[in-house]
């Protein structure tokens, strides 16, 4: 038991989990994922509203963590405690294939930046891409087998890796900053001319922004979900909050800078990764070369600590009776053994349909940032309802109205598309949640099958969406 209690994570390991969770492959796309449809002010108003309700979200779950200490992997848990089994095995349910379909785009991604070095690999989706990602994605497999603490020592290093090329490239946006190339876009440009400001426009363009956003910062729970292994558990909060305010300084840095480097009317034409033209633009070619190095780091640290959250909630879910108890075996060296291998193979399946199209990368990060917004909705409601409970006082219940505002927002944001598309990939956890409560004789209550009746029609009318065409998933 001492040999395992010497093996907990300290504060700078959760930093860096939180950190290299959230800074993967979509800041290197960043600029224009959200500069080819919005303008500098649309960007500002965008990171201002997400700035908002993330540090919300944050300062929700260093609350929760610090007033429920036996809630490990609060991120399920939250939502069990205050809305009930169900609602817990959801969120759960969601986050696993968040954080799966995440390791999907991740994988794409990786070989498209591979595939500007060795052509063989250009575009991302073709077989020898396949092959490669394959062995990676089974290499991570049996290196996190080895011991959590091993494969998180080593996502520390790579997240300290990977932050170079980007403050560097923050550096030389600095320099090449130009202020009328900035103000010429800062309301959006049509054909290379400014738009002028027009509030419903601009709130448009905000809102294209917002499933980018949520993007990019998707592991702010990092250090939440591995609270079990934490060494002191007052560190799982420091960890999110400082994590998660130093992230959203370098993505406003790279996004409004950037504006004053490219003019908005071209940001849609850069080519990936749009940080990588960019630098090339500034310094020339081999900056490009210089940021694709940094993106590859980046993307197998991402990789790497995304493999360790997607075995990781099954893992603690189970032990939680949310999910079947064949999830909750770990090995000799306490790694989930079990949960790693069902979600690794999910992976492997997704990857087989890279043969198929070219757009897998882009369907990936937008189904998995939709897939979240369950998990985060219900611990910021829990947030509100524990603050409420036990009087915690105004400033406790603000954060969780203000995170709960946040959330719905980002319903709304992502659109209806991809809800209906999110019902499809949680309808099957209806059969899961069914044998799992039967398994541990707990009844099916009358709310769950209003549940169930409401999630199954959401996803027939999504199935029927997309097979008419009325939903284009490629």
């Amino acid at each position: 038991m001492e040999e395992h209690a010497s093996k907990k994570l300290g504060l700078f390991a959760l930093i860096a989990m939180v950190i290299g969770s959230m800074i993967g492959g979509g800041a290197f796309n960043l600029i224009s994922d959200m500069g080819s449809s919005a303008g500098g002010l649309a960007i500002i108003i965008g990171w201002i509203i997400t700035g908002i309700g993330m540090i919300a979200l944050g300062f929700s779950f260093q609350n929760l963590t610090t007033m429920e200490p036996d809630l490990d992997g609060g991120i399920f848990n939250y939502a069990k405690e205050g809305f009930g089994d169900y609602m817990g095995f959801n969120s759960a349910w969601g986050y696993w294939v968040s954080a799966f379909l995440g390791n999907v785009a991740y994988g794409t991604l990786l070989m498209t930046s591979v595939g500007v070095f060795i052509p063989t690999f250009k575009g991302g989706n073709n077989i020898p891409s396949i092959i490669v990602a394959s062995i990676l994605l089974w290499g991570v497999h049996f290196l996190i087998l080895r011991g959590v603490q091993s494969a998180t020592f080593i996502n520390t290093v790579v997240t300290i890796a990977k932050m170079i090329p980007i403050f560097v490239f923050i550096v030389l946006l600095v320099v090449s900053f130009n202020f009328d190339t900035f103000m010429a876009g800062f309301y959006g440009m049509t054909k290379g001319v400014s738009n002028g400001f027009d509030f419903g426009n601009v709130m448009s363009q905000v809102k294209s922004t917002m499933l980018v956003t949520l993007w990019v910062f998707i592991g702010i729970e990092g250090a939440v979900v591995f609270s079990s292994r934490a060494k002191k558990r007052s560190d799982v909060g420091k960890a999110t909050v400082l994590g998660l305010i130093s992230v959203l300084i370098v993505y406003m840095l790279i996004t409004i800078l950037a504006q004053g480097v490219i003019e908005q009317g071209k940001i849609a034409d850069l080519a990936n990764p749009s940080m990588g033209t960019v630098m090339a633009a500034i310094v020339g070619k081999w900056g490009a070369y210089f940021i694709n190095i940094g993106l590859i780091i980046s993307v197998l640290g991402a990789w790497l600590g995304w493999t360790l959250l997607a075995g990781e909630v099954p893992y603690l879910a189970a032990k939680d009776n949310l999910f079947p108890e064949w999830f909750a075996k770990e090995n000799e060296n306490h790694a989930p053994v079990n949960s790693l291998l069902i979600t690794n193979i999910l992976v492997q399946l997704f990857f087989l349909t890279l043969i198929f199209t070219d757009k897998a990368y882009n369907f990936a990060f937008s189904l998995a940032s939709s897939a979240i917004l369950i998990p985060y909705a219900f611990s910021a409601f829990y947030q509100v309802k524990y603050s409420a409970e036990h009087k915690l006082g105004g400033k406790q219940l603000f954060i969780g109205i203000i995170a709960s505002i946040y959330s719905v927002w980002l319903v709304y944001a992502a659109g209806l598309e991809y809800l209906l598309l999110t019902m499809i990939l949680y309808f099957p956890g209806i059969m899961v949640y069914q044998k799992v409560q039967k398994a541990n004789n707990k009844p099916i209550t009358s709310t769950d099958k209003i549940l169930f009746v409401g999630l199954t029609i959401l996803a027939i009318i999504g199935v029927y969406f997309m097979v008419s065409g009325k939903i284009t998933v490629f």
